[in-house]
Formats: structure tokens, sequence, C-alpha cells
């Protein structure tokens, strides 16, 4: 069983609630837009990071991160990117890599706006966290922590605070 905090759209920014949310993980997920350096560093401190880098994130955070990442928790394929669209509305490319990769679960981030959504042609979940940071047009920050049990995605948390 392993414990996951996923977040996105931090650009450059990382307080103490984003921290204390993290506290119970066993693993961050980053879907992108981390916006410097320093920020990813303070989460690898904290805890092991997977991430990927995002449209706003400069030559040091692309040469650190993929674009996309494909890997397995327990029992979950994950296929993780940073613009990715949703069910019935995926962006260019990315539905040849949910065929290609087969993913139990896809996460993206870009929106700001959180979505979990099944897709049942794909038999797939996504998430697309929200934004944790304060730059943007969205009016909570938020996150998601859940947990994967062998092949199952269960106890999903969503953390929302007003954007300052």
């Amino acid at each position: 069983m392993v414990k996951i905090g996923l977040l996105s759209d931090t650009h450059a920014y990382i307080d103490d609630s984003i921290i204390k949310f993290m506290e119970p993980v066993d693993q961050i997920w980053h879907a992108g837009d981390v916006g410097n350096v320093k920020v990813l560093e303070q989460l690898q401190l904290f805890k092991p990071v997977t991430a990927v880098y995002g449209n706003i994130d400069d030559h040091l955070l692309r040469s650190e991160l993929p674009e996309f990442v494909s890997f397995k928790v327990e029992g979950v394929q994950v296929l993780m990117t940073h613009i990715g669209g949703y069910p019935g509305k995926y962006t260019p490319g990315i539905k040849k890599l949910l065929l290609e990769h087969k993913p139990q679960l896809f996460v993206s981030g870009h929106s700001h706006i959180l979505k979990v959504q099944f897709d049942k042609q794909l038999q797939c979940l996504h998430m697309n966290p929200g934004a944790a940071g304060i730059s943007g047009f969205h009016q909570f920050r938020t996150m998601l922590r859940f947990t994967i049990d062998n092949t199952q995605i269960k106890d999903l948390e969503v953390w929302e605070l007003p954007r300052k």
C-alpha cells in the first residue's frame, strides 16, 4: 500500500500548508509547472518525488524532468504529463500515449481545475489536481491525496484553500 500526494502548477510557490498536506504520504507526484528548481528540491528533501516539466518550466527543470513519465506503483500503471486534457478532450498526441502505455491512472495538470474522471472507453482513471500555487486564474488552491493498494486506487482526499 502506497500513499500518494499529487499536485501541479505550483508556479515557483510552496508553503507550509502544502508540506503539511504531504506529511502522511509516501511519494509526491508533481504534474508540471513546478516553477523553479528550488520548489523541486524542497519537495525532494521531504519525500521521494516523481515529476514532469510543464510549459512554464525553464531549461534547468526541463533538463532534470521528462515531458511525460510512465511507471508502475503496486499493480497500477501510471502515465503522467503536464498538458494532457481529459477524457473526451485529450490534447493532440496524448491519446496515442494512452493507447501505447495502457495506464490505469492518467495524471495531468495545466488547467488549474481539479478534475477526477473515469474514461470508460480506455478503462482509465484521469486525475488533475488543479493548482497548488498562487499564480493563475483559479480561485482555490487544490491538491489530491490517495492510496494505491495493489490494483486499487482509493481513499481520495481533496485539499482546498482559497487563493490569496
